[in-house]
């Protein structure tokens, strides 16, 4: 289907890290981590903290995370939202971490229905895994299957209100569906989370201009 909007925004964008701070000695436990993060006075401590918390991290930890996503350091926010991609993409259970890679794989191939098969095989194995369904979400939003995106989309958020990338998707449907005021509420509620997504900043911008041009021309 051909959009009707003069964008492309992607469902759950992985931040391509340009560099990192040396890490924490070999081995840091998740408390060593969450201490690093929560201290105020050394950017470097709490950028050593965050990536940590990337890798040990459990999703209890989502809200100091959330938090790092506005520290005065920018590196720390970059490092907090890669962060929490890597905490969402880890299921708890080898065997459907497995199984994501492979649905990652096939979306990047394009093979969106096999990718279908096997989000839906993970939702079904472990419905908790917010994930999984955030995935398929974007497999569907891929294929056009609006109303089922949503429907996923509602299942992420019951499981991880922090996700930043579920409420953008939210937006983006509501855009092919022709909803701009719908598609700003979303993108705003996806700031309110992180306020670091300047392409969705750019496109709320964009929204407000096309809805007080629309009530204009009502006028």
């Amino acid at each position: 289907m051909t959009p009707r909007w003069p964008m492309r925004l992607a469902l759950g964008v992985i931040l391509t890290m340009a560099g990192s701070p040396p890490p924490l000695a070999a081995g840091p436990t998740r408390e060593e981590a969450l201490t690093a993060l929560a201290d105020a006075g050394d950017a470097d401590n709490r950028r050593r903290g965050v990536l940590a918390l990337g890798e040990t991290g459990l999703m209890a930890d989502l809200p100091p995370l959330a938090a790092a996503l506005r520290d005065a350091d920018q590196l720390v926010r970059a490092f907090a939202e890669n962060a929490m991609w890597q905490l969402w993409s880890r299921s708890g259970d080898a065997d459907i971490d497995r199984l994501f890679a492979i649905g990652v794989e096939q979306m990047s191939a394009r093979r969106g229905e096999l990718a279908v098969q096997t989000f839906t095989e993970i939702v079904q194995r472990r419905p908790q895994f917010a994930e999984g369904w955030n995935k398929r979400a974007t497999v569907y939003y891929l294929l056009g299957e609006y109303q089922k995106s949503l429907a996923d989309c509602d299942e992420v958020m019951k499981r991880n209100p922090y996700h930043f990338g579920a409420l953008s998707g939210y937006g983006m449907i509501y855009l092919q569906l022709d909803q701009p005021a719908h598609a700003l509420d979303y993108f705003q509620q996806a700031l309110g989370v992180n306020p670091n997504l300047e392409s969705i900043r750019q496109t709320v911008e964009m929204l407000k201009t096309l809805l007080i041009q629309r009530r204009k021309d009502t006028l």
